[in-house]
């Protein structure tokens, strides 16, 4: 994958400000944090649908952007591509490890499957679907 169609991801808060920014910009990733474009307070749902889109790959550890309604709602109308930290307790280089060894695969993954998603990385750098696009746009339809 050459320069021009390398994804931007987007760091969010709950994964901090330097140790995962740091490792995949060493890998040769376009980063962009949480607190660079807003603020320490805002809600999931508030920076959930401008991430989405701008299409930057979005990076948590907060599984519940997969489990509450609101936050499902948002990726599905912002067509957002979520990895979620199947781990979440674990040192800011733990996760910046694991984030750079599942990189090709997060960026193939991406390319290889339609927005919106939320998929989970695994300690081994493994990338699984969570929620495809289809279980994600359901909840948008009326009941």
């Amino acid at each position: 994958m050459n320069q021009e169609n390398q994804p931007t991801f987007f760091i969010d808060r709950a994964l901090g400000r330097k140790a995962i920014a740091g490792g995949l910009r060493k890998a040769g990733a376009t980063v962009e944090i949480h607190d660079d474009h807003f603020p320490p307070e805002a809600l999931d749902v508030e920076w959930l649908p401008i991430v989405g889109q701008r299409g930057w790959l979005i990076l948590t550890k907060d599984g519940g952007i997969g489990r509450r309604l609101l936050e499902q709602i948002s990726v599905a109308t912002s067509e957002a591509r979520v990895f979620v930290l199947s781990s979440g307790n674990l040192t800011g280089s733990e996760m910046a490890e694991i984030f750079v060894s599942a990189l090709s695969r997060m960026q193939r993954f991406a390319l290889g499957n339609p927005q919106p998603f939320i998929a989970k990385v695994y300690k081994s750098g493994t990338v699984r679907m969570w929620q495809s696009r289809n279980q994600l746009l359901k909840l948008l339809k009326p009941r």
